[in-house]
């Protein structure tokens, strides 16, 4: 599925316009992914080395700096966000992101990399909880894991976008305006945002839309402290979901690069100039994966299966799919390595529009973001670690193997806790 076809067929249809805050959401999660993918492919530039030549370890804790102040971040991002609503915490939340990307310029060392990294992961961590509680406000419970899996495919766009902007923006001009151009795109986002986001009560929408996106008719509560969210199963559940699989997305987006340049089974290695063609297969295909893994257990629900049927049936296929993972660190054929890789990215993404569903799947729209930015929190928490950890057990082995073993049992293994937690989908009654 073309994804700027159906951003164009949906933005020209005025009594469709929950499908524009689709599109909204959808360039955002590009410009999240842009931003934070950045360093990972200016880490290969032969200017950037000679003038930093940072150690994998080293590198490896600027990557970890990110994943800290990201699980910071959702301690209180997700209830600021339902207490303030979705439409100011979109704007203080990319206008810092952005900012914190452009700082990356100014940085002179390994400080100054950990300090840009960790304001950029502050800023970020807003934007998911915002975005799957502007998917749960805008539609009903059968469109929702569609919905989320077209904003969260923008995540795949991003990882397009930036190996194809990032190498010619640094060759021609150099690193440095790679970090402020790209930063600089959070800017222009948010004047669309701010011209065209309401909620459905105050948008220009049809009764007819209002009634469809309010059908699960439910009734409107006050925002949830965490303290209130802990003692469920259901919060637990999300949290496996989210703590055993991120990290392993974003194992990808940051070493994948250095991976395919230095890796010494391959038969090929990449750099900055011959990165973007594989690149772009491999989020190409995740990309589809994201859409077709939301579309897919929406499908099975409208054939008449269960909720939970319909989505631990689509995740279980999904974690099949990554197993075969720990072979790309192993053949010594390029193409195999990245038909195996595209493979896994895809299964991720698909396995992540169907975890984030989950939440609206077992909670009252107040408590969305809360319960996104808790598992968020906890899935950046074990980014922190397995980030902290590669730099160091890629340098002291000299291989990829290790961590890539770890990613192909990581999704088997959240899908089963998730399983254990709720056999059953069931709607969380909080008073």
């Amino acid at each position: 599925m073309d994804e700027f076809n159906v951003m164009t067929t949906i933005l020209s249809k005025t009594d469709n316009y929950r499908w524009r805050i689709v599109a909204l959401l959808f360039f955002a999660t590009t410009i999240n992914y842009i931003d934070r993918q950045v360093l990972s492919l200016i880490m290969i530039d032969p200017a950037f080395k000679a003038e930093f030549n940072f150690s994998k370890t080293e590198l490896g804790y600027i990557d970890a700096a990110f994943k800290a102040a990201y699980a910071l971040g959702f301690l209180v991002v997700g209830s600021l966000i339902d207490k303030f609503g979705t439409r100011l915490g979109f704007i203080f939340s990319i206008s810092f992101w952005s900012v914190a990307a452009m700082s990356h310029a100014l940085a002179k060392g390994f400080m100054g990399f950990a300090a840009a990294r960790f304001g950029l992961g502050l800023g970020e961590s807003g934007h998911f909880p915002g975005a799957i509680k502007t998917i749960a406000e805008w539609f009903p419970k059968k469109e929702r894991s569609l919905a989320t899996g077209i904003f969260n495919s923008g995540a795949n766009i991003g990882a397009i976008a930036a190996p194809l902007m990032v190498p010619f923006i640094a060759i021609n001009y150099g690193w440095r305006w790679a970090f402020i151009i790209t930063g600089a795109l959070g800017f222009v986002w948010l004047i669309f945002w701010y011209i065209i986001y309401k909620k459905p009560e105050e948008a220009p929408i049809s009764d007819a839309e209002l009634n469809y996106i309010k059908a699960d008719g439910e009734l409107p509560v006050k925002p949830i402290p965490w303290i209130q969210l802990f003692p469920h199963k259901q919060t637990w559940a999300f949290v496996a979901g989210k703590f055993f699989c991120d990290p392993i997305w974003w194992f990808y987006l940051t070493w994948l690069p250095m991976f395919f340049n230095d890796n010494t089974n391959l038969d090929r290695k990449l750099d900055l100039k011959s990165i973007g063609l594989p690149f772009l297969i491999i989020y190409v295909i995740s990309d589809l994966g994201s859409i077709v893994g939301g579309w897919f257990s929406s499908y099975l629900i409208k054939k008449g299966w269960s909720t939970n049927d319909a989505r631990k049936t689509t995740m279980l296929i999904c974690a099949l799919c990554v197993v075969p993972i720990f072979y790309a660190a192993i053949t010594n054929n390029f193409w195999i390595a990245i038909a195996i890789i595209s493979l896994a990215t895809a299964a991720h993404q698909a396995n992540s529009a169907n975890v984030y569903t989950l939440v609206s799947d077992m909670f009252p729209k107040q408590a969305i973001a809360s319960v996104t930015g808790i598992g968020g929190m906890f899935g950046a928490l074990g980014g922190v670690l397995l980030a902290a950890l590669s730099g160091v057990i890629i340098e002291s082995t000299g291989s990829y193997v290790p961590m890539f073993l770890i990613g192909s049992c990581s999704y088997l293994v959240a899908l089963l806790i998730i399983h254990i937690l709720v056999p059953k989908l069931e709607y969380v009654n909080i008073k």
